[in-house]
């Protein structure tokens, strides 16, 4: 089995993959994001809910509230992988690993235009498949993934996608994120997907100190309604690739910067701030508490 799951390649794939993507001319450690929000779409979601300033002593029940909020105003589809039924989510969602919905959506046409299901796709040449999908990156490991995929989707479940979480992470490629997503999007099914986007907003944004997926599913996942589980995971990788990004955070530009335990943006005084693991560490910027200078040891 392919353990190549959405944005977080498996353990067994990951050093062929980065060497393929060196091979390729690509930066293995740059990270992939989408499209900047305009300026417009941020004051439009702050607006929309008419945001206090600043939110302060807010409970991690609280604090998750807000977040479905800010970000469903400013991504109102939560999903942007185009597709027309369970079998095109689950194959774009499986080629969406380390790439942008946009430059999944630029090869997916073609590809289902030329294999339309599971059947076609199972039997595809992965040369030609690879000559499709080369856009997305990792083009070698993916058209082998999805074409056992398909195959596997053929022989054990008539060509269908299965509509249950044990049967969907027993397919080549697809592990408990993207299952979740497909769950969500194409069935409807709540689900909390759980990626490295998703790993580092939730920490981040203190509804978890845990750094282990299936702990952070269920820590989360009991602090909103399940008809919000799936739109809130997927609005966390699009802020996560946008503006929430790991190596310097877009505060400035945060819908839930006067909430966020960990932003650099303050309205009052205090002092600098690390959380343990979310890759953030508060300096002496705006809001922050200047040091304090040593004492000598000398008192006067």
């Amino acid at each position: 089995m392919f353990l190549l799951d959405t944005l977080v390649l498996g353990r067994e794939e990951c050093g062929d993959a980065l060497r393929a993507k060196k091979d390729q001319g690509a930066d293995p450690d740059h990270e992939e994001t989408d499209t900047d929000i305009p300026a417009k779409a941020v004051d439009r979601g702050a607006a929309a809910i008419g945001r206090p300033w600043p939110v302060t002593r807010l409970s991690a029940k609280e604090r998750a509230r807000l977040a479905v909020e800010r970000l469903a105003a400013i991504y109102p589809a939560a999903s942007e992988l185009e597709h027309r039924n369970a079998f095109q989510m689950l194959i774009a969602t499986i080629l969406s690993a380390q790439t942008t919905d946009r430059s999944v959506n630029s090869v997916t046409p073609a590809l289902f235009a030329r294999y339309p299901d599971a059947a076609a796709l199972a039997h595809a040449d992965p040369q030609a498949v690879e000559a499709l999908i080369k856009p997305t990156g990792f083009f070698h490991v993916k058209a082998k993934t999805i074409i056992a995929c398909s195959a596997a989707l053929v022989e054990r479940f008539g060509g269908a996608v299965p509509p249950r979480m044990e049967d969907l992470v027993t397919l080549p490629g697809v592990g408990r994120k993207t299952a979740n997503v497909v769950l969500g999007v194409a069935f409807g099914i709540p689900g909390f997907a759980v990626d490295t986007h998703v790993t580092r907003l939730t920490r981040r944004l203190g509804l978890t100190r845990s750094s282990d997926p299936v702990k952070i599913e269920s820590e989360v996942t009991k602090l909103i309604p399940a008809s919000e589980w799936t739109g809130l995971s997927l609005r966390l990788i699009l802020h996560g690739r946008r503006v929430c990004v790991a190596r310097v955070p877009r505060c400035p530009e945060c819908v839930m910067n006067d909430f966020c335990p960990t932003s650099t943006v303050r309205a009052r005084r205090r002092r600098p701030l690390t959380v343990p693991g979310a890759g953030v560490k508060l300096g002496h910027g705006r809001g922050a508490s200047p040091k304090r200078p040593r004492r000598s040891g000398v008192r006067h």
